[in-house]
């Protein structure tokens, strides 16, 4: 396990729905009011991960789910208020919230290395997203950590025969009312439901407490989920508003990045290091191909162009993203970066 500190996420999963009183707005009413929500929405995207769902046509209690993941509790906090703070929140209610933080697993799975070492959410492009929360029994608790394992790495037995299913846990000990969130990723919901049955016969499945309700997620764009609920179209609008016409989009302002800084900004779902040189600026995927590891967190050596991978040593060229030296042997991705009216955009 690496050293130092870790720098964990808070995950937050929203839900929320629409009051049909809305659909009976005038067309201009909608369009303006979907429009003023999703810009809302849309200037959180370099603060904190976000990824939109649709859950019109699986539920009949909720509408539709923000999917948020950040370093504090305040950005959240911060996104709730300005969602209900626009002339569309007044029709939006929170039928379900759900909060948990990133964590190391307890339990070693040395076939799958990369299970134990998802402290950054890092959303597929699956259609579907299939999210509960789950409670253990207390007596689970009390058993030996060894039969624990015994029963955990059965699990991952079972779930290595669906591999187009991916698996993302988050801790809510203490955080919320339940103990983990858990989210299924994939493109068929028959392998996720192929997958639940089965781990219903495994031995964990009987210190069960809790894993309702389930929630069945298809992730859309941030428009296509506002049009989803009824009313005006406003997804056409997303080629002229979502980006400006370079490509490019704020993440942070110059003053958030001094000489020497690094600090991570999301793009929608990318989560990517930003740094400043000696005043140049480099934008790459914050996550290294090798460990996992956040790029953000590590260190820029003298030549003003190697970047160090703060867990295995791996070494990639700033400029380039490519491997250098160390265990890495894939590249990872170099955004575009440029300075406008003192903030930081890229591409």
């Amino acid at each position: 396990m690496p050293s130092g500190e870790e720098k964990r996420q808070l995950v937050r999963y929203l839900f929320l729905k629409l009051d049909p009183s809305w659909r009976r707005l005038s067309v201009e009413k909608q369009i303006d009011q979907k429009v003023e929500l999703a810009d809302t929405i849309r200037g959180f995207q370099a603060k904190c991960l976000l990824r939109s769902y649709s859950t019109m046509g699986t539920r009949g209690d909720c509408d539709f789910m923000l999917w948020q993941a950040a370093e504090e509790l305040e950005t959240l906090q911060a996104l709730e208020t300005a969602i209900f703070s626009t002339r569309m929140g007044a029709y939006l209610t929170t039928p379900y919230s759900y909060l948990a933080m990133t964590k190391r697993s307890v339990y070693d799975f040395p076939d799958d290395p990369e299970h134990d070492e998802r402290i950054t959410v890092r959303p597929q492009d699956s259609k579907y997203l299939f999210l509960y929360p789950f409670v253990k029994t207390r007596p689970w608790y009390k058993l030996p950590h060894a039969q624990r394992q015994e029963m955990m790495g059965e699990h991952v037995r079972v779930g290595r025969k669906y591999p187009d299913i991916r698996i993302n846990t988050a801790y809510s000990f203490g955080l919320d009312d339940q103990e983990f969130m858990v989210g299924f990723e994939g493109d068929d919901p028959g392998d996720f439901l192929d997958l639940v049955m089965e781990l219903r016969e495994s031995d964990a499945s009987a210190y069960t407490l809790q894993d309702t309700p389930i929630f069945s997620c298809i992730q859309m764009s941030l428009w296509d989920v506002l049009d989803s609920l009824g009313g005006a179209s406003v997804s056409e609008l997303a080629r002229v508003t979502e980006r400006d016409s370079q490509g490019f989009v704020a993440v942070a302002a110059l003053d958030e990045l001094p000489p020497g800084a690094s600090k991570r900004v999301y793009n929608g779902a990318d989560a990517i290091a930003l740094f400043n040189v000696d005043g140049t600026y480099y934008a790459v995927s914050d996550r290294c191909s090798h460990g996992r590891a956040s790029l953000s967190e590590g260190s820029v050596d003298a030549d003003g162009c190697t970047l160090n991978c703060p867990w295995h040593g791996g070494k990639f060229d700033i400029r380039t993203g490519e491997p250098v030296d160390g265990p890495v042997r894939e590249g990872i991705r170099k955004y575009r970066v440029k300075v406008e009216e003192g903030r930081i955009l890229v591409g």
